[in-house]
């Protein structure tokens, strides 16, 4: 009798919703709750977990049947959703490195600290290990669609060397083997290692070559929760952004080596004989004045005075130290003056290059299918987060302020008192005595 009083406001509150439902097509997204509810296309965000707290699983799923009919009869747009009851069955562990005793395990974990308790992740648990992990979603392609990809990534092991990227998969793997030969088609986010690595990773397949992006992204290196999204339009540009913030933005024709340049230099074209590149010459009036070698470098001082106690037949006949010729300028050279007949440095003409050809689906992934993480990890405790797939920007933005920017100060706060009590407790392991101070 309960479940029955509760469906009807449940499948009112649906219907209201539906009324409501943006153009945002969602084709992945993961919370890492005990119970998540994928919505893989269309609509607002009415189907959340909060929808669903008083109710057992099995009431949710009856209620995911309901709303699957009410969305199929509204529109083919909006017509899968469906729950399951925890992360582990949406994830599949790869084998990858098995074998070597080299795969590290996942925690399911808020971490060490939070702003929210029951906002969990997965997080890296064993240092010197591989990781590799995936989800499978519907296939679908991007074209004629903005694509969007956003996680949230915490490094609370202070990363020496270890990456924080994840990756977007096409058809045809084997999630059981996944690993980091697997073929991809984005792989983005942050990589940090020593010094000089500590950069978004922006790596884009294309005709089955990965293509590093040439600008140069920094990343977030502290220990708390960041939030990274890549974009990509249909007009082939895109957008990169930390926590809320474009950081890069330009276009896939100039930012990758995708496609051979449309000129290139005229291989067959050569210099003219008289073509006059030194932009100085020599000035013919300008000659060197006459005796100028015969000034010497140094000169006696003339100031110099023989000591009075020198003695010429005991010491040798006096002669006075050099100074510096304040007369002698160097070498003499020849002053130069603009050449009237130059024109510049050649360069060779561009031409049409035969290579090249245009691609209008050059930002197309024509059956994007699963989403991975493949790391390596000298040191553990990467948590990774709140991951989405979807069609639309500003929901995007919005699910990170939901997720990530609700609970970044409360985080915040959660990791200086963490520091303080670190730094208490190693005072106390490393007492100072008194007496080697003095």
């Amino acid at each position: 009798m309960a479940t029955e009083r509760r469906n009807p406001t449940l499948l009112s509150l649906i219907a209201l919703s539906l009324l409501a439902i943006a153009s945002a097509e969602v084709f992945f997204e993961e919370r890492f709750t005990v119970l998540n509810i994928k919505r893989l296309s269309g609509g607002d965000n009415f189907f959340e977990q909060s929808f669903f707290p008083a109710h057992s699983f099995f009431e949710t799923s009856v209620y995911c049947q309901t709303l699957n009919s009410y969305l199929l009869l509204l529109s083919d747009n909006y017509s899968l959703v469906y729950c399951q009851d925890g992360w582990e069955s949406r994830w599949v562990n790869s084998d990858w490195k098995k074998d070597e005793n080299m795969a590290g395990e996942w925690n399911y974990t808020s971490g060490k600290w939070h702003g929210d308790a029951d906002d969990k992740g997965i997080q890296t648990s064993e240092d010197y290990r591989f990781y590799a992990i995936s989800a499978e979603y519907p296939e679908f392609s991007n074209k004629d669609k903005t694509l969007v990809f956003q996680f949230s990534v915490k490094h609370e092991q202070k990363l020496d060397c270890g990456g924080g990227y994840m990756k977007l998969l096409s058809s045809g793997i084997d999630q059981k083997k996944f690993g980091g030969d697997t073929p991809y088609s984005i792989m983005f986010g942050p990589d940090i290692c020593g010094y000089s690595t500590k950069k978004v990773h922006a790596i884009l397949t294309y005709n089955e070559t990965n293509h590093l992006i040439k600008k140069d992204v920094p990343c977030e290196t502290d220990q708390l929760t960041h939030v990274y999204t890549f974009i990509l339009r249909p007009d082939a540009t895109y957008s990169i952004l930390i926590d809320n913030e474009e950081k890069q933005t330009g276009s896939l024709f100039s930012d990758w080596d995708l496609l051979p340049p449309k000129e290139i230099k005229d291989p067959e074209a050569k210099k003219p004989e008289d073509w006059d590149d030194k932009e100085y010459i020599p000035d013919p009036e300008d000659t060197k004045p006459e005796g100028y070698d015969d000034i010497p470098k140094e000169i006696p001082d003339p100031d110099a005075k023989k000591p009075e106690d020198w003695d010429d037949e005991e010491d040798g006949e006096w002669t006075a130290p050099t100074m510096a010729n304040p007369e002698y300028k160097g070498p003499w050279k020849q002053k130069k003056i603009k050449n009237p007949n130059y024109k510049g440095k050649w360069k060779a003409p561009m031409i049409a290059n035969p290579d090249f050809k245009d691609d209008p689906n050059i930002y197309v992934f024509p059956s994007l299918k699963y989403v991975g993480i493949e790391l390596w990890q000298v040191k553990s405790g990467t948590l990774f987060d709140n991951v989405l797939i979807c069609d639309d920007p500003e929901y995007a933005k919005k699910l990170a302020e939901e997720t990530w920017g609700k609970h970044k100060d409360a985080e915040k706060t959660a990791f200086d008192e963490a520091e303080k009590k670190n730094e208490a407790e190693e005072s106390k392991d490393d007492p100072i005595d008194s007496d080697d101070e003095l």
